[in-house]
């Protein structure tokens, strides 16, 4: 069983930083690409990825202010929130391409999700 635990969430001022963390554990022998979704009422939106080797991308909306970085040796990724909005206020999920062995092909695995709430 493989599970992504999500924590950094909260209530933050508009301007303010958080900084999120999902964390990989179980049957793991590889992790591809890891991502970070925010969902909103109607909307799922993605935020940023990362792959293996390190290569991001980002949404138009985060750019410059949002940094995914990723630890290999602690199968975690991080989002470093800062100049924060009250549009970026929603539901964030990581999501990672994850095989349980080399003789099976990965499967993507989502976490539980974890609110971020900015006040203006």
């Amino acid at each position: 069983q493989v599970q992504l635990v999500e924590s950094g969430g909260g209530l933050v001022q508009a301007g303010g930083s958080l900084r999120l963390s999902c964390a990989a554990s179980g049957r793991i022998f590889s992790i591809g690409t890891m991502t970070w979704y925010r969902q909103t009422p109607g909307q799922r939106e993605l935020v940023a990825a990362i792959g293996r080797g390190g290569d991001t991308i980002y949404a138009e909306s985060v750019k410059g202010r949002f940094t995914i970085s990723r630890d290999n040796a602690k199968n975690t990724i991080y989002l470093q929130m800062n100049s924060l909005k009250p549009e970026d206020a929603a539901v964030y999920y990581c999501k990672a391409r994850i095989s349980g062995s080399r003789f099976v092909s990965p499967s993507d695995y989502w976490g539980q999700g974890t609110q971020v709430t900015v006040s203006s």
